[in-house]
């Protein structure tokens, strides 16, 4: 009885003690949480005035280091030509286009990635025929392709379309197969114990394990479905934020040029911020360890 006592005067003198509350589980729970959301804050605060210094580090080198417009917009400038394109109605037109062509390539190429990565992955037979093309595929720059997708598929937004697939599909391949392949095997072996068959296995271990992956494979194709875009606007195009900087670039209207690049630049920050919550969002036990 007096170990009782004396165990639950410990209790009394340790978690109810205001001096000594923070031993309590729920508020080691709530300082880890705080502590996460504060990295989370200071984080976002260091990106931010990363961003802020880089603009600055520009507007000073184009103002009093180059001083020709000719050879380098400032921020100020690019931002006079973001303003004069959407004045005319210009950009309004090319955003539609260019967007039409990220979100169709990029949603069709990340979910075939994913298809063909988990399939490869579960059958070596495929993984061995499949490897060679893949690798070969995703080596061979887009730059030489390109010009045959257009003219293959014409000037229209599904020649981009499939530019914009041909970047992004094979990272998500890579990816997604890398992440089931490597999946614990130690977690395989506890699901077959409680019974689970090999398709529960797959989808709910080995998919769950390879969901970073994944996501990592997610963030790649942003920037190179952007890349994508833009190469495939530059060989041919009616119109879109490729074909508007190329038209810049024949002008040597560098204000225009950069307002161009700038929003590729902006929307490739604010897809991969997106991409990085969802991936807070649904892989906690991964981003709570970063």
């Amino acid at each position: 009885m007096d170990d009782v006592k004396l165990a639950a005067g410990d209790d009394v003198r340790g978690y109810n003690n205001p001096e000594r509350r923070d031993l309590h589980p729920n508020a080691t729970r709530r300082n880890a949480n705080s502590k996460t959301s504060l990295s989370r804050m200071s984080s976002l605060t260091i990106s931010t005035l990363a961003i802020v210094v880089g603009i600055v580090l520009w507007q000073i080198i184009g103002q009093f280091f180059v001083g020709n417009s000719l050879f380098l917009a400032t921020p100020l400038q690019t931002l006079n030509g973001v303003r004069e394109m959407w004045d005319s109605g210009a950009l309004q037109e090319d955003l539609i286009v260019s967007g039409e062509e990220f979100i169709f390539g990029f949603l069709i190429g990340s979910i075939a990635g994913i298809l063909i990565g988990a399939f490869i992955a579960k059958n070596r037979i495929a993984k061995r025929i499949f490897t060679p093309y893949i690798s070969g595929f995703y080596a061979t720059p887009i730059i030489a392709l390109a010009p045959i997708v257009i003219l293959w598929f014409g000037l229209g937004v599904w020649s981009k379309v499939v530019v914009v697939i041909s970047l992004v599909i094979f990272p998500q391949i890579i990816s997604t197969e890398a992440g089931i392949r490597t999946t614990d095997e130690t977690l395989r072996e506890v699901a077959r114990s409680y019974g689970a068959s090999s398709v529960e296995v797959f989808r709910k271990v080995e998919m769950w394990w390879s969901l970073p992956y994944i996501l990592a494979g997610l963030r790649l194709g942003v920037g190179r479905a952007l890349i994508g875009v833009v190469v495939g606007e530059l060989f041919g195009a009616k119109a879109g934020l490729g074909f508007a900087i190329n038209n810049a670039q024949a002008e040597f209207n560098m204000p225009e040029l950069f307002a161009g690049v700038a929003i590729f630049a902006v929307s490739g920050i604010v897809f991969t911020y997106l991409l990085t919550v969802l991936e807070r969002a649904i892989t906690p036990w991964v981003t709570n360890r970063l």
